[in-house]
This record gives structure tokens, C-alpha cells and sequence, in this order.
């Protein structure tokens, strides 16, 4: 009997499919930091039985209808708005994703970006760089305090809370705002929880964690962003598209919000010449909320054993459901 055949959409360590290899059929994209062309994906998910894919990877209708094996597809992410999830239901193929893994090191992230952002790290290196420091003064590249100010977290998932529990270690006041009330959250983190328009106006640094979706998309226009404090600073490691990115852009360069921390962009990845990374008030990352070496492989591990829990006949650990 021929093994099941795993297509892999980018370049991973050998060493991680070494425990799987007598039983299942590796493909996988080697051209590393390269993405897989479509037309090759769309051949080699003919007669797939499994695939491990990446957030920048389309797993629309048209995929599904080439890969008529198809039993799993796991994305290497927490998030899946690249994944055309009814499609996917209707051909009864099962999705899995990433979560859980993740968590404390996004939430590191979130908050190195948050700090660079106040501190003006970036701003104070390039400064540096550009030989512009010629003495010193007091108010010289001065930015915002960070302890004991008000952070305002938009989605109260794992991250979100991830981020308050760092927020109070700094002795930060934290408000947060989310569908639901996260009681357990209130009461071992002293987060209170209150209305969008109200975390705006009173936050000093907002951050955003929320999942991207129909309600979500866009929700930081140019009203949010005038409902801010003129010192207020903002940070996204959501999805690019919960915010309108020319209306970001004008809010930053009319100094209406101080600045901005950004690792997720509308469309990736953005060029040097992005309106965005013309200012510099905006510190911009390219996609790295999860990407240290230990997490970045817990999350493989996660997609391999979900792949070969299906494929053996069981149920996958993390399902999208």
C-alpha cells in the first residue's frame, strides 16, 4: 500500500519530518524564503492527502476542486482568513491551525513593538546611524513613559490577555474591549472592560489582537483614530485589514496619534516605498509576531501531528471548527 502524500507550501528543517518519514510521502517547496508559485500548488495538491500551508497561501474553492485527495489542511498560523472555510466544510476537508503555541511569544512581540514605539528606539537608532548626534539635551529624542499609563487591548482572546498580563507588570491601568465579557480576565488582571469608543478616547497606547472578520475589517478608520489621544500610540499585530491604512497613514502624519507600532500590513509583504514606512513616527515589522526559533517550530510540530492524526484515522488537536 502506497503512503499518504504531504505537500509542504514552504521550506521547513528536514529534522522535523525525520519521525514521520517511513510512513508518509513528503513534498515540500524548496526555494528557501520563497513562496510556492500558485500553478505548482495547484499540481501538487492533485494528489495530496495533506498540506501544511501558510497564511499567505490561498485555500479558496479553487484549490479544493484541483485537490480531490484532500483529507487535512493545517495552517501554520492562529489565524485563517486564507482559508475559504465553507469551501474547505463542503469538501469535507478538515482544517487545523495553530493556537495556544503562540501565545506568549506574539504577545512578546506585541510589546516590544509597544515599547520601541514610546521609547523611539528605531527613531534614536537611525539617528545614530545617520550621524546626527552631536551632544546631548534634555528633551532629545524624548518619548512617552510606559509604566503606569493605560493600555487599551481590542480583543481579549489568549494574546490579548498575554499582553495585560505584561501591561501589569508595568504597573499599567488595562481596559479592553471585546465581544464578550472575560470575567476570569477581570479578576486576575484587573482589566475593566468598556466600550470601543470609550478605550479610544482613554487608552494611551490601543492595541489590536482582534481576529479579522466582516465586523472587524476596517474598524480602525479615520474615526477611530481621531477618538485617540493626541499622545496616544497604536499598535497592530492582528490582521492588516481591521485597519484603514490611509486613514493610519494621515493620523500619523498630522501628528493627530503620536505614533504606531505595526507588524501586519492589508497587503504583504509592503515595499519600502508604503506610505507607512515614509514616516518616522510608524515603526513597521515585517509579519514576525510568532517568529522566534522555538515557538516557529512548536508550531510545525502542532501542523505535523494534526496531519498525521488524520491521516492515521483519528481526530486532529486543533481543529478549526
Amino acid at each position: 500500500m502506497s503512503k499518504p502524500k504531504v505537500y509542504i507550501t514552504r521550506k521547513i528543517p528536514d529534522k522535523l519530518l525525520h519521525p514521520y518519514m517511513n510512513d508518509i510521502d513528503f513534498r515540500m517547496w524548496e526555494k528557501e524564503g520563497e513562496p510556492v508559485p500558485r500553478d505548482v500548488l495547484l499540481e501538487e495538491v492533485k494528489d495530496a492527502d495533506g498540506l501544511i500551508s501558510m497564511l499567505s497561501d490561498a485555500i479558496d474553492q479553487e484549490l479544493l476542486n484541483h485537490a480531490t485527495r484532500l483529507k487535512i489542511s493545517a495552517n501554520l498560523a492562529v489565524g485563517f482568513d486564507n482559508i475559504d472555510i465553507e469551501a474547505a466544510k463542503e469538501k469535507e476537508v478538515i482544517i487545523t491551525n495553530t493556537p495556544d503555541v503562540l501565545t506568549e511569544t506574539t504577545a512578546d512581540l506585541g510589546f516590544a513593538l509597544l515599547m520601541a514605539t514610546a521609547r523611539r528606539i528605531v527613531e534614536a537608532n537611525k539617528y545614530i546611524k545617520n550621524d546626527q548626534w552631536k551632544n546631548w539635551a534634555p528633551y532629545l529624542l524624548a518619548g512617552s513613559d510606559i509604566h503606569h499609563k493605560t493600555i487599551g487591548i481590542v480583543g481579549m482572546g489568549r494574546i490579548g490577555e498575554a499582553i495585560a498580563r505584561r501591561a501589569r507588570g508595568f504597573g499599567m491601568s488595562v481596559l479592553y474591549h471585546n465581544r464578550s465579557r472575560k470575567h476570569k480576565a477581570e479578576e486576575e488582571l484587573q482589566a475593566v472592560y468598556t466600550d470601543f469608543d470609550n478605550l479610544l478616547s482613554e487608552a494611551d497606547f490601543v492595541v489590536s489582537v482582534v481576529p479579522l472578520s466582516s465586523e472587524t475589517h476596517k474598524m480602525f478608520d479615520a474615526s477611530a483614530f481621531k477618538k485617540m489621544k493626541a499622545t496616544g500610540i497604536f499598535i497592530n499585530i492582528s490582521r492588516g485589514a481591521t485597519v484603514d491604512e490611509e486613514a493610519l497613514f494621515e493620523a500619523l502624519k498630522t501628528k493627530q496619534i503620536t505614533a504606531a507600532g505595526l507588524d501586519v500590513f492589508v497587503e504583504e509583504p509592503i515595499r519600502k516605498d508604503h506610505p507607512l514606512m515614509t514616516l518616522d513616527n510608524a515603526v513597521c515589522l515585517p509579519h514576525i509576531g510568532s517568529a522566534s526559533e522555538e515557538t516557529r517550530t512548536a508550531m510545525l510540530e502542532l501542523c505535523l501531528e494534526n496531519i498525521v492524526s488524520v491521516l492515521n484515522g483519528g481526530k486532529p488537536k486543533t481543529p478549526v471548527e
